[in-house]
C-alpha cells in the first residue's frame, strides 16, 4: 500500500500507473487468446457472434467498475487522512452492494439474453455463437464484481501491484482453459466463455486474500470494529457517490449497445473486423487509461489533505506523458493496421473483416490524442469526488456518439461509426475541462 501524499507526483503516479498498465496488458491479453482461438479455430461467423455480445459484457464491467470505483472514491480519501473506521465502514457496504449486484444480475442476464440479442440485431447466422457465450458470462456476473470491488479497495489504497499478479495467474489459467475447453473437449464459444469466468472468480480470490493480510491498515481489524452489516448512512454515501459513475458507465455502454445494432446491420464482415479491431484498441489504450486511473487515486488522496498545488502538478505532468503516449501509438496504429488485422483473421478468407478493421484503427488511433486530455482531467474531477460532473460529462459523449454514427453511418458507411468515436470524445472533453478551470471541484470532499 503507498501514500501519495509525499514524493515526486509525477514518480507517485508512474509507479503506481505501471502495475495498473501489465495488469490492463495481461486482462486485454486472454481477451486476446479468447478472439484469437474462437476466430482461427471456429471461424468468421463464430468471431463474430462473439463479437456482438462484446457491448452486453462491458455493460457488465462498466456496472461493476462504476460501483466499485465510488467506493474506492472515498476510500481513497479515507487512506489520505487515515481514518480507518470510516474506512472500515465503506468497505462493509461497497462490498454488500456488489454482492447484491452481481446476485441481482445473474438470473435475469440468463433468461433475457436471446431478446437482448434479437435487440441488438444479431443475425440469425451468428446467433448459435452468441447465445451460449452471453448467456454463461451473464449467469456469472458476480465474478466481474468480485474482483473489480477487491481490485477497487486496493487500488485506492495504493497497491497496483496485487490486482496485477491475479490477472497474471488468472490470464494463464483463462489460456489453458481456453486451450483444453476448445481444442479438446470441443466446447465452442461455450467454453470460451467459462474459461474467462472461471478466470476471473480467480482474480477476485487472490485479491481478497490480500485485503485480509492487510485487513489493520484497511480498518477491517477487530480494533476498528465489529460486524458485517453496513450502516445505512455509510451504505447510502456509497450509492450515492457510486451511481453517478455507474449510471455514467452503463449508460456509455447502452449507447454502445445502439452503436453495435448499427454494426451489425452492415453484415458479418463487419462485425468480425470491427471486433478485431476492437480488441487491438482497448489494448493500445490502456497506457492512457492507466496514467488516468492512477491521476484518480493520486488525486483522492491528496484533496483529502486539500494539497490542491501538489493535485495541479499531478495533472500538468501526467497530461504530457498521456499526450506524448497517444501521439506513439496512432502513428503505430496506422502503420501497422494490416498486420495487426491479421493475427486475428486470414486475409485469404476474410479480406473485407481485415479491411474494416484497418479502417477503425487508422481512424481510432488519431482520437487517442482527444481522449488522453478527456481522461487527464476527468480523473482529476473524478478523484475529488465530482461525480456528478464526472457523469454530465458522461452522458454528453454518450450523446454525441450516437448521434455522429447514425448521421455519419447512412453517408459514410462504417467509416462514418468509426469517426464518431474521436467526435463523441470531443464533446466529452468539454465540461471536464471547464469545470477544473472554474476551481468547483475542490469543494467536492466526501469525507
Amino acid at each position: 500500500m503507498k501514500d501519495m501524499t509525499q514524493g515526486n507526483p509525477l514518480r507517485q503516479i508512474l509507479t503506481f500507473a505501471v502495475p495498473m498498465l501489465i495488469a490492463s496488458i495481461f486482462q486485454q491479453f486472454y481477451n486476446f487468446v479468447d478472439t484469437l482461438i474462437v476466430g482461427r479455430y471456429l471461424g468468421a461467423n463464430a468471431l463474430a457472434g462473439v463479437g456482438s455480445t462484446g457491448t452486453l459484457t462491458f455493460l457488465i464491467l462498466n456496472l461493476a467498475l462504476g460501483m466499485a470505483n465510488g467506493g474506492g472514491l472515498i476510500i481513497a480519501q479515507c487512506f489520505g487522512r487515515d481514518e480507518r473506521r470510516q474506512m472500515r465502514r465503506t468497505i462493509i457496504a461497497m462490498c454488500w452492494i456488489m454482492l447484491i449486484l452481481g446476485i441481482g444480475l445473474s438470473v435475469p442476464g440468463f433468461l433475457f439474453a436471446a431478446p437482448l440479442l434479437r435487440l441488438l440485431n444479431v443475425p440469425e447466422s451468428v446467433m448459435p455463437y452468441a447465445l451460449p457465450y452471453i448467456r454463461i458470462i451473464l449467469a456469472f456476473s458476480l465474478s466481474s464484481m468480485i474482483y473489480n470491488g477487491a481490485a477497487a479497495i486496493l487500488r485506492s489504497t495504493g497497491d497496483s501491484k496485487t490486482p496485477l499478479y491475479a490477472l497474471i495467474v488468472s490470464s494463464f489459467c483463462n489460456i489453458g482453459l481456453d486451450l483444453f475447453f476448445i481444442l479438446v473437449l470441443h466446447a465452442g464459444v461455450a467454453g470460451a466463455a467459462a474459461a474467462t469466468v472461471i478466470a476471473q472468480f480467480l482474480s477476485g480470490f487472490y485479491s481478497i486474500r490480500q485485503i485480509v493480510k492487510n485487513r489493520r491498515r484497511l480498518g477491517l481489524s477487530p480494533e476498528y470494529g465489529h460486524g458485517i452489516l453496513p450502516d445505512r448512512h455509510t451504505l447510502f454515501k456509497v450509492f450515492r457517490t457510486s451511481v453517478p459513475s455507474s449510471l455514467q458507465s452503463c449508460m456509455i455502454s447502452i449507447g454502445n449497445l445502439s452503436v453495435q445494432r448499427l454494426i451489425n446491420s452492415f453484415g458479418p464482415d463487419t462485425m468480425a473486423g470491427y471486433t478485431s479491431a476492437c480488441k487491438i484498441d482497448q489494448l493500445a489504450i490502456q497506457v492512457i487509461l492507466s496514467v488516468g486511473n492512477a491521476l484518480c487515486v493520486f488525486t483522492g488522496q491528496n484533496i483529502g489533505r486539500k494539497y490542491f498545488d501538489r493535485i495541479r502538478e499531478g495533472l500538468w505532468k501526467s497530461r504530457i506523458i498521456m499526450l506524448a503516449s497517444a501521439a506513439v501509438i496512432a502513428v503505430c496504429a496506422h502503420v501497422f493496421r494490416y498486420p495487426l488485422m491479421t493475427i486475428f483473421l486470414d486475409p485469404a478468407k476474410d479480406p473485407e473483416a481485415v479491411r474494416v478493421g484497418a479502417s477503425y484503427l487508422s481512424i481510432i488511433g488519431m482520437a487517442y490524442l482527444v481522449c488522453a486530455v478527456m481522461q487527464s482531467y476527468q480523473n482529476v474531477i473524478r478523484g475529488a469526488g465530482d461525480v456528478n460532473t464526472c457523469m454530465v460529462a458522461g452522458l454528453t459523449e454518450l450523446a454525441g456518439r450516437i448521434f455522429f454514427a447514425y448521421l455519419l453511418a447512412s453517408r459514410l458507411g462504417s467509416i462514418g461509426i468509426w469517426l464518431a468515436t474521436p467526435l463523441s470524445w470531443s464533446c466529452g472533453c468539454v465540461i471536464p475541462v471547464l469545470r477544473y478551470y472554474s476551481g468547483k471541484w475542490m469543494t467536492k470532499l466526501l469525507v
